[in-house]
């Protein structure tokens, strides 16, 4: 399906199972609602909600001027749209920063929230990361080149989405963290290096009720590494019905 917000149109997958709580994928930068299609097909019988995020995927727009509360704002108004009065928030990545926004601006909608490799935790960064930004400055006021500076992502971008890019990387959530009051699972692979284990860890402690799992051998898509051991994961997470001791806090 197809809905309008904003300047953009966007693509949608709704699984109407009639289930009290419906399951909101939420995928990851640069892919699309087709990434997590597998977890549909693994939990059934429940109601679940895909989105494209504009301008991947089915989803096509010309943007210039969002923000990561823009995608925000989208995922509500789709769910509104469909009247999900519940859900639960399931989020790769970029995904995970919505789910994060989400979960605390849509607490009494929030029924529980998966993070999986999620991005939104500021960064540490290095003396070498500064200085590439210095030289990138100054190289770009000298009108020199600067197409080699720049993650794979960023570089993969038109230029009107660039500007997005870059005020998304630099939105960190790290306060909204301690507000997040539904349980929430945070997976992430051990040897993911474009969310560093520490940032798990990080969420871990921010979020009162949440229970950290650490999948070996697996990288940033640690749902493709690891899909059985993920799939358990969620599916246990998601079908708990009472609050057990792993979410009691720190």
């Amino acid at each position: 399906m197809i809905t309008k917000f904003k300047d953009a149109n966007v693509f949608y997958r709704f699984f109407d199972k009639q289930s009290e709580v419906v399951n909101v994928y939420l995928h990851g930068w640069g892919a699309n609602h087709k990434s997590l299609m597998f977890c549909h097909k693994y939990i059934k019988n429940e109601s679940s909600l895909f989105i494209d995020f504009p301008p991947f995927g089915e989803s096509k727009c010309d943007i210039s001027d969002w923000t990561v509360f823009t995608y925000a704002n989208m995922v509500v108004s789709i769910c509104q749209r469909l009247k999900i009065k519940k859900f639960n928030l399931i989020g790769h990545s970029f995904g995970g920063r919505i789910a994060i926004i989400l979960a605390v601006l849509c607490k009494e909608e929030t029924n529980k929230v998966v993070l999986v490799d999620s991005a939104g935790v500021k960064p540490r960064r290095s003396l070498g990361y500064y200085f590439k930004i210095w030289a990138y400055k100054l190289r770009k006021k000298l009108k020199m080149d600067v197409s080699k500076y720049g993650s794979c992502d960023y570089k993969a971008l038109p230029p009107n989405m660039r500007k997005i890019f870059n005020s998304i990387v630099n939105t960190h959530l790290d306060d909204f963290l301690p507000f997040i009051k539904a349980q929430t699972l945070i997976v992430f692979g051990q040897d993911d290096t474009t969310t560093p284990l520490y940032m798990a860890k990080k969420l871990h402690k921010k979020i009162r009720k949440s229970k950290l799992v650490v999948l070996p051998n697996a990288g940033h898509f640690c749902f493709v590494d690891r899909r059985m051991e993920f799939l358990n994961q969620l599916k246990s997470f998601l079908d708990a019905k009472e609050e057990i001791c792993l979410f009691c806090g720190h």
